[in-house]
């Protein structure tokens, strides 16, 4: 019977640390970059999804308007619910100006830093 109390004892210990350990690694984060349509005439913008998730720590801030899906943003220009250029002009570069005026660290406030031209 001894083996028995072992057993179950050392069974309760992995399905616990099993529980313990899931909880936050669940939580899909998506990729750590997210190649977006430059348009036309501009190359491929390399975005850092994962640094924008650690800087602003709420995913709404920018999932409110883009779904969380690979293609949402291209989708939605397709249907007409976001003009050309609205994205960047104002959402990123926008809200790059505000923390910029609040002296905050920030990313790119001009179209060139993250587009280069094709070619």
């Amino acid at each position: 019977m001894g083996k028995w109390v072992v057993l179950l004892i050392f069974s309760c210990i992995i399905f616990y640390a099993a529980i313990a350990g899931s909880g936050d690694d669940v939580e899909n984060k998506g990729a750590e970059i997210i190649l977006l349509s430059g348009g036309e005439k501009m190359r491929d913008v390399h975005f850092p999804h994962h640094r924008h998730q650690d800087a602003l720590g709420d995913c709404n801030i920018c999932h409110d308007l883009f779904p969380k899906k690979l293609g949402g943003i291209e989708e939605l220009k397709n249907q007409g619910k976001l003009k050309k250029k609205q994205v960047m002009q104002e959402h990123c570069i926008g809200c790059h100006k505000k923390m910029k005026a609040a002296d905050q660290a920030t990313g790119p406030t001009s179209c060139g830093r993250c587009h280069r031209k094709t070619g």
